[in-house]
Order: structure tokens, then sequence, then C-alpha cells
């Protein structure tokens, strides 16, 4: 008599005589089934050479092997570095890496978690867009899976948060600068796309005031996330027109700060310490680029393979234990000050 055609993990739980649930169990980790439970099992699988589809099991489980990372926008280097250590962590930890970018948009960014509710995950690691984020969208999400955020925190949302301190990371390197030359003015953009410049502009504030110096702020026009050609094209503005209370200039980021390097070098003036300098310019971030600019970019290092491991250390823990946490843990990392030639 021949053997009857199995389709799917039913038909084959059916032929064996047990149940679809132990079945299911043995899939996901054979020894969570009793030993004569587990030979017959793979008796069977010898027999029948049935091998289950391991996308639909992860379907059907209330918990899959897959993890969701989103982040802002990969075209930045600074973003593609951070998922890049993310994923490894989450590869190390047994679990599927499934790296969404939202280019810089809310409406992708709240389609990037459509996607992810589809597949049930596990969890998912947020980084955020910040203000240009539908909170709402992004909350209930977040109140269905278990989730992450890192570098830019929602207030309120999700199981935990990872970040920078903006208050100590900008007080160092306004205290170097001010210790080393002229106080700086600070070089913003007026509508900022990420939560992190709005700490920064207050963090500069304090910073300056708690040293003695009057804050002196510059912002500029420019939406989205090109903000090297915004750097350069409202730096050589600014230079053009002698608006610089200073000769020193703390950029919001490093990427503002690459171009506004940019746009002195067009402008003639040399940055630096240097004999001949007339202009310091420095940044915060630490961008992979920021180290090979001319001069070189004084900056803030994030501390950002440690943010990466708390985070996945974090949601692993929750997708473990399967328990939401009863406090949102909220967790900031201090900066690095990094002394380059520009300042």
């Amino acid at each position: 008599m021949n053997d009857p055609k199995i389709r799917n993990m039913e038909d084959f739980a059916a032929v064996i005589g047990i149940s679809r649930p132990t079945v299911s169990k043995f899939f996901n980790d054979p020894d969570s089934v009793r030993k004569s439970t587990r030979k017959r099992i793979e008796a069977a699988l010898e027999r029948y050479e049935y091998r289950p589809n391991i996308y639909a099991v992860n379907q059907n489980r209330r918990q899959t092997k897959n993890v969701g990372l989103v982040v802002p926008n990969l075209t930045d280097p600074f973003f593609a570095g951070i998922a890049r250590t993310i994923e490894g962590l989450i590869v190390n930890a047994g679990f599927n890496p499934l790296l969404l970018s939202s280019h810089g948009g809310p409406e992708q960014e709240i389609a990037n978690l459509d996607s992810l509710r589809a597949i049930k995950p596990a969890g998912v690691l947020l980084a955020p867009l910040g203000r240009a984020s539908d909170t709402d969208q992004v909350a209930a999400f977040a109140g269905e899976v278990p989730t992450v955020l890192f570098d830019a925190n929602l207030d309120g949302i999700g199981e935990a948060f990872f970040g920078s301190d903006n208050t100590q990371s900008i007080g160092l390197i306004v205290e170097y600068l001010c210790r080393t030359g002229e106080p700086p003015v600070f070089f913003e953009m007026k509508t900022p796309v990420n939560p992190n410049a709005h700490r920064r502009h207050n963090a500069y504030f304090a910073a300056m005031e708690r040293l003695g110096h009057e804050p002196h702020v510059i912002q500029v026009s420019g939406e989205g996330w090109e903000f090297e050609e915004i750097g350069f094209r409202e730096g050589t503005r600014v230079i053009a027109e002698g608006r610089l209370p200073t000769n020193t200039i703390l950029c919001s980021n490093d990427r503002l700060a690459i171009g506004l390097l940019s746009a002195a070098f067009e402008s003639g003036l040399k940055v630096g310490l240097g004999s001949g300098c007339t202009l310091r310019v420095a940044g915060h971030d630490d961008h992979p680029f920021s180290r090979y600019t001319c001069p070189t970019l004084t900056t803030v290092s994030q501390d950002y393979d440690s943010i990466a491991a708390r985070s996945v250390e974090t949601l692993m823990r929750l997708i473990e234990s399967e328990i939401r946490a009863e406090k949102r843990e909220v967790t900031l990392f201090q900066g690095r000050l990094t002394m380059r030639g520009s300042a």
C-alpha cells in the first residue's frame, strides 16, 4: 500500500498519530518533547521524507525568529554602520534580521511597521524619524509587538530606549572649544528632522550659560536629510554675509559640519588651529567620513557599540521571557571627545 501524500504539518501529524502542537513544538526545538516522542517523529521523517516549510511554521507560530530593524535612512553611512552592527548581534542571538529604511518619510516608516506586523516578528528595533513620526501609529504598533527604540526617543513609546546623552556630549565639546579658543556659535537647521537636534540646541545654551558665555545660534533654512548640501549652501551664505560673531562654529551634527568645511574652503578660509587659520569648526556624532575631511573634523563620538548591544540584549530578553516590561527603560550613554585638525 502506498504511503499517504503529506502536504503539510497537519497531514504529517495525522499520519504518525502525534498531535499537531507537539509536532510543531518538535520542529521549534527537538529537545522540548519527550525522548520517545522525538524518536517517533525522527523515524517518521525518514520514512515519509517530509520537511516542513520553515517560513510557514514561523508564520503560524505566535513568536517567530524574525526581528525587524528599521532605520531612518540607509543612504546615510552613519545609519548603515549602526544597522550593520545590530544585524550581526541579532544573527549571533539566533534570530533573522529584517532591515528596512524609512527613507526619511513618515508614510514609509508606518509602511515598514505594517510590513513587519504582517510577518509576526518576535520583536522590532526601531530608530524612529522623531518629529516627523506618526507617533499614534508607532505607539499602536509598539503596543502589539515588543519594540525597543534607539538613537531618537519618542517619549513613552516602546519597551525601552537607548541613545546618547546629548547634554553631556554637547557640554563636553562646548567646554573644550571655550577652553582652547573663542566660545562657539551653534550652527543648526531651523526645522531639524531629528529630535536629537532640539536636545543639542538646549544643551548648547545650558553649557554656554554655565561657562559664563553668551550663546549665539545661527539657524539656517533647509529641510530633509541632505545635511551636507544644506551645510555647504547656507555656510557659504553666512560666511559671505559676515554673520559670524566668533571664529568658532559648533555644528549640530557632523554632516552639516562637512558641508560647512567645504563652504569655508570655497570661500578661501583656512580651518584649524595652526598658523594662518581663521576659523574653527566642530561637529557631533563622529560620522564615518569625519576622519577623512580636510582638515579632519573635531567631533564627539557616540557610543554606538554600547547602544547597539543594549538594544539587542534588551529585546532578546523581552522575546525570551514573553513578558512585556512593567516600566519603560531609558538609558543614555556618554559621548567621547575626538580632537582632530578642524578645531
